[in-house]
């Protein structure tokens, strides 16, 4: 542990946007040295680690010469390549999340199958390797949904499929469909585990999402479900996160169905849009719990302080260019407010460009002030 504190430790990130960023707050404060790698010398990343190099991810030398330069690797994106991570693994450095865990989790197929080999509640699947496979299956149970197998994020990827002539508009890739599920809730629970095993949940969440672009647009602390409810839906992240195993964070997404019963929709093995909140509103942010549990150090207290919501402020449809935030001086009047700026230069029709926490002792006041905050906050281009 205390070699994590030494000169010569080195951390690396594999991936350099706004979950690295807001990691890097917290590397500096314990003058943890860092190295990151993305593709875009513009990345957010890129003025605050202690170096910078431009790699594709998900190309083998490039991952497995950066991780070389490194003791512990970790990730803020999964869409990286797997093999160099296991011959980093083989050759000693420390990669957490695990490669095994990567491998799964960003296969969609996989993720999905592994759920259904462990007993974990999800939605019935089927998988294909291409539109003509999926065609020639002749799914006739409208609506479902339609999921690439690989690379979807922030509601790329994903479409809800209500007759026949979807089908036709489909990509050509490799996919998965799934049983459309009727739900009340949107729910979401951040596991944190360290390499000793040691394991503790953030409250559970309620997610609010933007109806056309199928991205979070409220992020809600705590969720405002039965306690009951919230008691299953983190026994059920935790059941996910034994099942893993895994070294990190994982933000296990679930559905609180009709029956309230718990089901999981997917997860993700990094920090998450769904634990923005926590920066302002916790003990222990997620950011520094990842933190803590790569370097398999004491985890944090993960109550919170107070009520919190976050709203994601994405780019406004219609708009793509340099970016310019309106209104933003606005919203600093408010008390309780807490803008986050990506530091992204180019702005494009719902990409996630910052957000903003509120915090109060009182849920409705701050689900109010978030909406003032979303109908006033404009992300637009020059």
């Amino acid at each position: 542990m205390e070699n994590y504190f030494s000169s010569d430790f080195k951390l690396g990130v594999l991936g350099g946007g706004q979950l690295g960023r807001m990691l890097l707050s917290e590397t500096q404060k314990l003058d943890i040295h860092t190295c990151v790698l993305d593709s875009s010398k513009e990345a957010p990343c890129a003025p605050y680690c202690n170096e910078f190099f431009l790699g594709d991810l998900l190309n083998y030398d490039d991952v497995y010469e950066f991780g070389k330069k490194v003791e512990v690797l970790t990730i803020e994106i999964e869409h990286v390549n797997i093999e160099a991570l296991y011959k980093l693994e083989e050759e000693g450095v420390k990669v957490y999340p695990q490669p095994n865990v990567i491998a799964t989790i960003q296969h969609k197929g996989k993720q999905k199958d592994f759920y259904k080999e462990k007993n974990i509640p999800t939605s019935p699947h089927q998988r294909f390797n291409s539109l003509k496979e999926l065609k020639a299956a002749s799914l006739n149970d409208f609506p479902f949904v339609w999921k690439s197998a690989q690379f979807g994020y922030d509601g790329m990827g994903v479409k809800i499929v209500r007759n026949v002539a979807d089908i036709q508009n489909l990509p050509d890739t490799e996919c998965i469909t799934e049983k459309l599920i009727p739900f009340k809730n949107e729910l979401a629970v951040i596991v944190a585990r360290n390499a000793d095993g040691k394991v503790k949940t953030y409250p559970v969440v309620e997610m609010e999402f933007h109806p056309e672009a199928n991205q979070v647009e409220y992020v809600i602390c705590p969720a405002r479900i039965d306690d009951k409810v919230a008691e299953k839906a983190r026994l059920v992240a935790m059941e996910v996160a034994k099942a893993f195993e895994h070294v990190g964070l994982l933000a296990v997404e679930m559905f609180q169905t009709e029956n309230d019963e718990i089901i999981v929709n997917e997860v993700a093995p990094r920090t998450h849009n769904s634990g923005h909140y926590s920066i302002e509103a916790s003990y222990t942010s997620q950011f520094e719990q990842h933190l803590r549990t790569i370097l398999n150090l004491p985890l944090g207290n993960t109550d919170s302080k107070l009520a919190g919501i976050m709203v994601n402020l994405v780019g406004a449809d219609g708009y793509e260019g340099n970016v310019i935030y309106k209104n933003i001086t606005d919203i600093l009047e408010i008390e309780g407010v807490t803008p986050h700026i990506y530091g992204k230069k180019i702005t494009k029709p719902f990409r996630k460009m910052g957000h903003v926490t509120i915090v109060n002792k009182d849920i409705k006041v701050a689900r109010k002030t978030a909406e003032l905050v979303k109908n006033t906050v404009k992300v637009i281009s020059k």
